[in-house]
């Protein structure tokens, strides 16, 4: 693999939250973006929250949403683009509830996608985009 390309990615994980569970990072930077890879409401000591209430399991997600743009050196008014996933869309109304006061004012590009199920049984997923700091 000597592809100059790959010279320019950057793949991190956060020391804050449980390592990754599979082959993958938590974070990637490449081309002046931050890819995070989708977050579970996973505690930081591994502990998959299927058994808590659905508003627990999101502010967990975001709190590891958060974690993984602090490893890449930017916060929540870098995002660009979130994609959130739900078990039972008529979960999305606590959802965009918990996302409001956790994002404040800033309001990136989103997109909601019910789906069947999640790993874990969880019940809320969520990858995100933002700018990497210059």
């Amino acid at each position: 693999m000597n592809d100059p390309r790959l010279k320019r990615i950057s793949c991190a994980n956060s020391e804050t939250i449980a390592p990754p569970a599979g082959h993958y990072s938590h974070i990637c930077t490449a081309g002046g973006l931050v890819y995070i890879s989708g977050q579970l409401p996973v505690t930081p000591g591994g502990r998959a929250l299927a058994d808590r209430p659905f508003i627990e399991q999101a502010q967990q997600v975001l709190s590891n949403v958060e974690s993984c743009l602090a490893q890449a050196g930017v916060d929540k008014n870098s995002l660009v683009q979130v994609r959130v996933y739900v078990t039972d869309i008529k979960n999305w109304p606590l959802f965009n509830e918990v996302y409001g006061k956790w994002i404040g004012e800033h309001r990136p590009a989103r997109a909601v996608a019910g789906v069947s199920e999640l790993h874990y049984e969880l019940a809320v997923e969520v990858e995100a985009v933002a700018l990497a700091r210059d």
